[in-house]
């Protein structure tokens, strides 16, 4: 009876076992690929931040973001981090919205952007509302520890609207640019041969009355096309592609991911694939905004054609939106994003060890 008992205890404790190793590699299995995350900051002297985004300098990795009482407040303003020795620096006020000694607007959307051997750009907005701001940019010399005077970008301008720039192959800095006037949500483009020194515009490159389009994410293809990831009020992310270098664009169309009304990004990876990073949440049906979490990463070989990556967080308290995303040049792809409106979040991943798994009808898969 003894010997009954104990080895009904030693079958119980493997199988026991069993079930907890099954169940850690099923709670895993969005996680495979990431190689470290941290929040960029426990506390700061602000209450509230959002909009990160990152760069690569000749002496790391860059981030920046708003940070304030509240969105909209007067009192936001720019932040910026280092990563140094794999630790973020505290942020530092690089940009404020100050116009006099009694006017003051909010800052918006911060974009860095690495020109290659040369100066780390800040791009920026200052004003009231999305409708009644104004673009801004600075420069640093010495990879973001000191930056220039703010220069205001000719009236009209804004320069990238939330993601980065992409350097064309002819010299030019295509920026993906947006309006949320009274004509409604438009993507346009913003493209520089000198960057930021001299603007000219393409676009806009939609109908309100079919899409309604902001924030596009600029991508190259293997076979030299452009596309852009854009967010929407239309419950999907929506895409189009250009053949002439951002001159022309087809007619946007449905992209096979949802959207929930919020901030996206992609970048095109060294392999030749796209990554998109994004809330998997389609907005219900009457409602403004739908959820923004869980926040996600889809992987493509063609654009077209997704498949589920990763989740990078999946509570169902606060939000986790409005990532960045970039690839360094030693391969590494690397996430920042908002964390409940309180922190930023930096994401660190591996692509060559991603798990993909498609997605078929924006539904992403159980397993």
């Amino acid at each position: 009876m003894k010997l009954y008992f104990r080895n009904s205890l030693i079958v119980m404790f493997v199988l026991a076992c069993l079930f907890s190793v099954e169940a850690k590699a099923q709670e895993n299995r969005w996680k495979k690929g990431i190689v470290k995350e941290q929040f960029i900051y426990e506390e700061d002297v602000y209450p509230s931040c959002h909009a990160g985004t990152l760069a690569e300098t000749p002496h790391g990795i860059v981030a920046a973001w708003f940070g304030g009482t509240r969105e909209r407040n007067p009192d936001v303003t720019i932040r910026f981090s280092r990563l140094v020795d794999g630790e973020w620096t505290k942020s530092v006020e690089v940009a404020n919205g100050v116009q006099n000694d009694t006017l003051r607007y909010p800052t918006w959307n911060p974009v860095l952007y690495q020109i290659p051997d040369g100066d780390l750009l800040l791009f920026y907005k200052v004003g009231p509302s999305p409708s009644g701001w104004w673009g801004m940019l600075k420069r640093s010399s010495d990879n973001g520890l000191t930056w220039s005077e703010a220069e205001k970008l000719p009236d009209g301008f804004i320069g990238p609207v939330k993601n980065k720039p992409l350097l064309l192959d002819n010299g030019d800095l295509i920026c993906g640019s947006s309006t949320e006037g009274g004509q409604g949500w438009q993507v346009h483009f913003e493209l520089t041969p000198d960057f930021g020194k001299t603007w000219r515009k393409v676009g806009p490159i939609n109908s309100p009355s079919t899409y309604q389009i902001i924030q596009p994410s600029v991508l190259k293809h293997q076979d030299g096309r452009l596309s852009v990831l854009c967010r929407s009020k239309n419950s999907v992310l929506v895409d189009s592609y250009s053949s002439d270098n951002g001159e022309t664009w087809s007619l946007p169309q449905a992209s096979g991911l949802p959207n929930n009304n919020s901030g996206t990004d992609a970048v095109s990876l060294q392999d030749g694939r796209q990554l998109a990073v994004y809330n998997h949440v389609k907005t219900p049906i009457g409602a403004k905004k739908g959820y923004r979490t869980p926040l996600n990463v889809a992987v493509s070989d063609d654009g077209k054609h997704w498949s589920a990556a990763l989740v990078l967080e999946d509570s169902e308290i606060s939000q986790y939106s409005y990532p960045a995303v970039i690839q360094s040049a030693d391969g590494m792809v690397h996430f920042i994003y908002t964390w409940r409106r309180e922190r930023m979040k930096y994401v660190k991943v591996d692509p060559a060890k991603l798990e993909l798994t498609e997605i078929i009808d924006e539904k992403w898969p159980e397993k």
